[in-house]
Parts: structure tokens; sequence; C-alpha cells
């Protein structure tokens, strides 16, 4: 027992006694304008979902050191208060990391500017950091405890930690717990583990209870066997399986349930928008991909509030949850080889719950796209059953119920359809096909009704009758179920709020023809002085643009190392097309130009950390990085002596060119080895080609690791006497090597622009000319565009090509878009030429400050479409 009111059992989250499997969806405050909190938490609640888990992101709200904001929009005090009045249990998760896609995970960026500061460890400094922050926020959760007059009920500790390289897990996770206790918080601790490694996520600390997140494939047939062996874990430990993230789909959440999960928490199942500058650059496979102002993974809540279609899917699984309550919460998973036989695709180890009290439950996935049949056996000598299963859909079977716990008389001996509802009067069911029902009365007669299939809004009603017993029998589409009672907010709206004007031309959008141009500076200008470039963060743009500008006369080629996020650079004057790699070095040929510009705008800090790219490490700076000037070149492909296991004889080693041993010994390793020829005085980069992968390298007997994304080792003064480079043999695998010997760039003028300056010049009133649109511009220009909008909320989308906007209204950076571009990155996590306008923002225009970038074709902003949301 952690708490007088709340505690974590075998089945699950208990709650005031109350024993049920809890649904919980996510929704971040911060991703949502504080008009829209009430509303949107509503709409959850008519889901019949029961909780909300929210993030609460450091760096949110420490805006720079020391400066703390929990007003407006970053009041997350009021929207705990608000899930409480919808009546929404709260999951509460303060990190200090969370992920999320959002800004660095929520660690604040200037973190690692202290020397030597390790992230997410149980180091000093660190952990320093984290009490300022748990002092700030752990108040506001300790103060919303259900018990004390609030609905917080568990408070997550980290995220995903299991997917990070921490030495002390105890010790760090200890350290957190102990952070939490000691600022009142009661509740349950739990901690999730991103990839199932349940001691790496909890550091296995007495009193923090694991959790899990799964994302399968929704198709996979494989997701009840991993499910139930997380289960059965977790039960010989006298603990719930806890699901605190997992995919939308309602059918895989039924898969979750039947194979023993007692919270199902589906991450965004109510999306949002990732308002100003707080996107991450993610580990979206590629590697990297910059996440979109748009934040909707396909959740049944869309980012302007529209209800999609798996509302219902929702309405009917927490009707099922409710009405089983504990029976369905104690309840105990098993394999269920052989239960039913279907043609359609199916779980090649289906899942079935023994039911406390009796009766068992069970799950029948058709994971195709067709409709299916499924034959399910009766039993006590009765024929089976053909019951249609919808395609993508879990049928939930439900059997040897005894229908006194919930008010009714005799048992359920079967259903092919969801159990919504019971009582005295009869049984409520939801079904999108047809279904039989099998009842028995308390002296042993049975029926058998089949029910047709009911339609929206038209239910099938019918009396079954068994001995001396009546059941009322209603059986409603699941769009008809309701949600639950005090929560009848409609969940509909504008199904055309979110589709592309662009792509339907049949959505009613309207069309920005003209703007005014104003005749306003997209910078101030000045700067100061410095010999080397500084990250961004160290001239205290933790989010915004640096700008640098050196002198580069006498040198042929440039080398740029570590930069990011955007950076436009202009030799002379000629703007170059936008880097975007991620940190990635470089080779930037001059042209015999004498002056570099460059614009380095940051879209966001990692939210993971990636080793294949310096911009996707966890902690990463931002900026232009180190710039050089290349002095020399040195081709070091031959004279590298080979180590090769069994298949060499012995010394003398053979010479070969840098991956060239030719071995029958396909994936053996072998060791290439040679001195590099460094000065001792210079800076040097090796370029290693077609790196297959990564490949490890020593140099001077200390390993370091080249990848294919980055094929570039940095070596200091003094590095590179011996290089050994080891790989797995494969034909054609490396295919040489260059040295460049390298002079830094200095003398650099440095314009810091933090997000709060360019908001300044985003509200000065200012001049201008009409112009209209399409709008073209010179690679490289920069204009402030004044556009007037209808009234009301509007979805913004932007046609055009080479050109980065960026949309302002209310005070706010609403979002950024980027047209036409080919160096743009990959986008994730939404639509990624769309922007979101809330009518309470909305005072009739919208500022926009548009850049040019170099490319094949001309910068133009072609066109601005907008259609009306849902308020």
């Amino acid at each position: 027992m952690t708490s007088s009111s709340v505690e974590i059992g075998p089945s699950g989250l208990v709650v005031d006694g109350e024993e049920k499997v809890l649904l919980c969806a996510s929704l971040f405050s911060f991703r949502l304008p504080r008009e829209e909190w009430a509303a949107r938490l509503a709409q959850v609640r008519a889901t019949g979902y029961d909780a909300v888990d929210v993030y609460v992101p450091w760096n949110f709200h420490e805006l720079e050191p020391g400066r703390w904001d929990f007003t407006g929009r970053r009041d997350v005090g009021t929207f705990l208060d608000l899930a409480h009045e919808a009546g929404l249990l709260v999951v509460a998760r303060p990190g200090p990391y969370i992920c999320s896609e959002w800004d660095g995970g929520a660690l604040p960026a200037w973190l690692t500017l202290e020397p030597g500061l390790r992230l997410r460890q149980a180091e000093p400094r660190y952990l320093e950091h984290v009490r300022e922050w748990f002092e700030q926020v752990l108040p506001v959760l300790a103060a919303r405890q259900h018990g004390r007059g609030g609905s917080v009920v568990a408070v997550q500790l980290e995220n995903e930690l299991d997917f990070f390289d921490c030495d002390d897990r105890a010790g760090y996770v200890g350290a957190l717990a102990d952070l939490a206790r000691g600022h009142g918080i009661t509740v349950p601790l739990v901690a999730c583990a991103g990839q199932g490694d349940l001691v790496g996520a909890t550091g296995g600390v007495d009193g923090v209870v694991p959790a899990f997140n799964f994302y399968p494939d929704d198709r996979s047939p494989h997701v009840e066997a991993e499910v139930r062996r997380y289960a059965e874990l977790v039960a010989g430990r006298g603990e719930p399986l806890l699901v605190t993230e997992t995919n939308r789909r309602h059918v895989t959440l039924r898969r979750l349930l039947v194979s023993g999960a007692t919270l199902l928490a589906p991450y965004l199942q109510a999306s949002g928008f990732d308002l100003g500058y707080t996107p991450s650059v993610g580990n979206w496979g590629e590697p990297g991909s910059f996440m979109t102002h748009d934040y909707d993974f396909g959740g049944f809540l869309s980012p302007t509030g529209v209800a999609r279609p798996e509302v219902a899917q929702g309405r009917v699984l927490a009707a099922v949850a409710r009405t089983l309550g504990p029976a369905l919460a104690r309840a105990v998973p098993r394999p269920a080889s052989h239960a039913y036989a279907t043609d359609a695709p199916t779980s090649v180890s289906p899942s079935l719950l023994e039911l406390h009290g009796g009766g068992t439950l069970l799950g029948v996935p058709n994971l195709g796209e067709s409709w299916a049949t499924a034959t399910v056996p009766v039993g006590g000598g009765r024929a089976d059953v053909e019951v249609p299963l919808p395609p993508e859909s879990c049928l939930l079977v439900l059997r040897d119920l005894p229908l006194d716990a919930l008010g009714a008389a005799g048992t359920l001996r079967l259903s092919t359809a969801d159990l919504v509802g019971a009582g005295p009067d009869g049984l409520e069911l939801a079904s999108c096909g047809a279904a039989v029902v099998v009842l028995e009365a308390p002296h042993g007669e049975t029926t058998v009704v089949e029910l047709a299939a009911p339609g929206p809004g038209a239910p099938v009603r019918q009396v079954a009758r068994a001995g001396d017993e009546r059941w009322d029998l209603v059986l409603r589409h699941p769009e008809d179920v309701p949600g639950p009672v005090g929560a009848d907010v409609a969940l509909v709206g504008n199904d055309t709020a979110d589709a592309d004007p662009f792509e339907d031309t049949t959505v009613p959008a309207s069309e920005v023809v003209g703007a005014v141009r104003l005749a306003a500076p997209t910078r101030r200008g000045g700067g100061e002085r410095y010999d080397l470039p500084p990250a961004s963060e160290e001239v205290g743009v933790h989010r915004g643009r640096t700008h640098y500008a050196a002198d580069v006369a006498g040198a042929a080629e440039l080398v740029i190392e570590g930069a990011g996020d955007m950076v436009d650079l202009a030799l002379d004057g000629v703007a170059l097309p936008t880097l975007a790699r991620f940190g990635a070095a470089v080779v930037v040929p001059t042209g015999g130009a004498g002056h570099l510009e460059a614009t380095v705008e940051t879209w966001g800090h990692a939210n993971f950390d990636d080793a294949r790219l310096p911009g996707l490490r966890a902690g990463s700076l931002r900026g232009l990085g180190r710039v050089w000037s290349v002095v020399a070149r040195d081709d070091v492909s031959a004279l590298w002596s080979v180590t090769a296991g069994e298949q060499q004889a012995g010394d003398p080693a053979p010479l070969r060119t840098l991956g060239g041993w030719s071995s029958t010994r396909v994936g053996r390793p072998v060791t290439y080895r040679r001195p590099l020829p460094v000065d001792g005085a210079h800076h040097h980069v090796l370029r290693l080609d077609g790196v297959p992968g990564s490949v490890d390298v020593l140099v001077d007997g200390a390993r370091r690791t080249v990848v294919a994304e980055d094929p570039w080792l940095h070596l200091a003064p003094g590095e590179g006497a011996h290089v050994e480079v080891t790989l797995p043999h494969a034909p054609g695998a490396l295919g040489g090597a260059e040295l460049l010997r390298l002079a830094p760039v200095r003398g650099w003028q440095v314009e810091p622009q933090p997000d709060t300056a360019i908001l300044d010049l985003a509200a000065r009133p200012a001049e201008g000319v009409e112009v209209g649109l399409p709008l073209d511009l010179e690679p490289g220009d920069e204009a402030w565009l004044d556009v007037p909008l209808p009234a009301g909320g509007r979805s913004l989308w932007f046609a055009g090509t080479q050109v980065r906007v960026s949309a302002f209204a209310h005070g706010e950076l609403l979002g950024r878009v980027w047209l036409g571009d080919p160096a743009a990155p990959r986008f994730s996590g939404g639509r990624p030429t769309r922007l979101w306008l809330p009518a309470a923002w909305n005072d009739g225009g919208l500022r926009l400050l548009v850049r040019a970038t170099a490319g094949p074709d001309r910068p133009r902003l072609a066109r601005l479409r907008t259609v009306a949301t849902q308020e």
C-alpha cells in the first residue's frame, strides 16, 4: 500500500479499492493552447477512457537557467485541475527525460555546456539540476494527488531508461525515487521499459514498479505470445502488467487486454501540435528526421479535436472493462491454441483470459484487410457457430460468465458480441456483425439466440427465455455505444478540418491571394567577436537562430563538422544549398570566395541518443560547429598491414589496400593497420570510403567508431600515429581512405538570435506594400509578410518551392514548414506542410517570416489555403 487511496497490486492500479482495467490516453497540455484544455479533456472522458498520461517537459518550464515559468500555457497545475474536474485520473510523467519527440526529450539544452556533466546518470552535477527541476514540479503534482483533492494516481520516473547507457541504474533511479518521496509523492512510482528490460528501466529499485511500452506491428501474429511472457514475468513478482505506451488501434489493444494487460495507455490517442520552437530531431530510422508541427500518429482525436472512427472502438472497449470490472482486472492470461478456427490471418498463439470468479475471454484476431469468419465451439453437445470477423479486428468471445455479480440471473455461456452492459433487465451487447448468445438459467435450462447485425442507429432487440428466466438483449452498433454517465460531450466535428485542400479539392478552403510585405528587419544586426565559432547554446540560443561571419580568403575548401540543424551558407553573398545533415562532416568548396556567412537555425535538440550522427546524440549542441580550412590531402588507401586470423599463415603481415583483403571467410573479422602521415601540430580528419554500417577503429589504442552516415574520424594534434580498422570481411567493403590536414578558421562575428528576439521582431508593427501570391524571392532572401485570414480556427496549408516559412500569431510561433527543397530531411509525426491557428489566437491575420533557400528551383511561396477547424 503506497497511499490511503491508491495502490498497485496484481490486478493493476487500484483506486479507492476499485479493481478494473484502466484505459489511459496521452494528452499533453504543452501541445495545445490553454483555451483548448477543458474541451479536449472532456472529449477524452466522453470516449470512456478513465485516465490521461501527462508529460511535464522540464525545458518548457525552465526557459533559461534559473528562469521558471508555470503561468499561462505553462500552467500545468490548472491543466491537472481541469483533468480532475473532467473525471479523469492522471498518470504524471515529469521526467526528467520524457522523449516524446520533444526538443531534447525535455532536457534543457544548456546542461552539457557544463564540462564533464553526463546526462541521465547518477552523477552529482546532473542530479543537482534534476533536484532543482523536481523542486519546481513535484509540489505541483503532490498537491494534486488522488486523495488530496486531485486525480494524480501514479508518477513515472524517467522514461525508457533501458534504451540508454546508464552506468548505475539503481543509483540513478533510486535518487529520483528519493526526491519524489521527499517532495510528498505518496502515489505509486512507475518506470517504463521501452524494450522490455524491466531492471534496465527501474534499476531494480524497491517501490518503483515496472511498466512496459509495446509498439508492435498491428498485423504481427506474435503480439499475444510476447505480451503474455511479460505478464507472467511480473505476475511472478506479484505485480500487474502495466502498458504505459502502445499503438492506438483498438484491435491491438484488445490483443494486449486478453494477454494480461491491466493498464492500457496507447500513446497519443489525443493528438496535438508542436507549438513554438519545440519539435525534436529524432531517431526515426534513416537516421534522423525533423518532427513536424503537426504532432499526430493517428489517435482517436485529431490534432484539431476531430473525433475519428477509433472513438467508437474506444467506447466499446471501455464499456467492456467497466462491465466486467474486477473479474477482468484479476484475470489470468493463458495460451489458447486450437480454441477457434478461421480463414483469416490470425495470431500464432492466441490468448485467453481466465476471469476471476468464473468464465473466460478469448481473443480472435483477424489481421487481414477482408471480412472473414471464425468457427467457435459452443460446447455442451451443441453445434459450433460461425461468426463474422471484420477486417483488422479482434473478436472477444465471452464464455461461462456467472451473471449474478452483474445483477442478472444465470450464466452467459457464450457471447460473440462485446458485453457492454448488464443488469436485472438484461444484457447490452455491441458488434458490427451478427452475433450468437447462449444463456443458461440457474436451473440449467439454456437458450441459443442469433442476433442479426445492427446498423448505426438501428439496434437489434430480442427477448431470450430459458425456463422461468427472461433476458432483454440489445445489440448495438459500436457507433451507438454511449460513453460513461455524465460524459455526454458530442464527439462529432468537421471531418474536413484535417484534410489537405491541395490534395482534395472538394475540401471547402479559403485561398489567400495577397499579403503585405513589410519593410522590417529580420534580425537586429551587430554581435560580438569570437576566435572560434561558439555553439548556439554558448551564446544563449537554446531555441532560435545564430548568425556567423568570418573571412576565409585563401582557403580552397572548408570542412564543417557538427553543424546543425539548418545551416544556410553564403560565400561572398551567394547562397548555397541548406545543410541539414545532423552534424555529419561536409566539405564545402569556396570557389575562391573571401567571406563566409552562415545562419544556423535550431529545429530542435535530439530526443533520443542515436550514435550514428553527432547531432542525434543526447545533449548534442547546435550551431555552426567547427570550421576548418583544408591545408593538404593525402591518399592513405594503401600500405595497410593485414591480420586475418586463421587464413593468414603468419608474419610478415601482408600489405594491402584498405578493405582489399580477399578471403573465403566472409563475416570473419579482418584488421588493417598503418601509421598515418600526421604532423603532430595540425588537426586532421580521416575519411573512410564505403563504410558498411559501422567499423571499429583504434586510434593509438583508444577505440572509436565510424559509421556510414558520417564516415569521418577527427584526429587532434598528436593523434593518428597508429590506426587500426577492424571489420567483418565482406567483398567490396571499404573503398579507400583519405587524410585531410586542417587549420581552424578564426575570427568570427557572431549574432545570437534566440526565440525571444525573433518573437519580438514578429510582434513589431511595420509599414509595407501589398504583394500577391505566388511570391518569388532570391536565394538567401528573407521577408516578413502580413497575411489576412478569415475568423475562427484555421488549418493553414502551404505550397511552394525552396522556401522555409515560420508563422506567428498571438505572441507565439505557431510552427514552421519547409517547402519543395531537396536539401530538407525527412519529416515525421504529421503533415509537414500544415500549421494550425486556434480560434482564440486568430485576430484576423498572420505574420510570416519567409526564407528563400538555394537549390534547383526558384524560391517561391506559391499558395496558402486555410480550412475552418472544429472549435
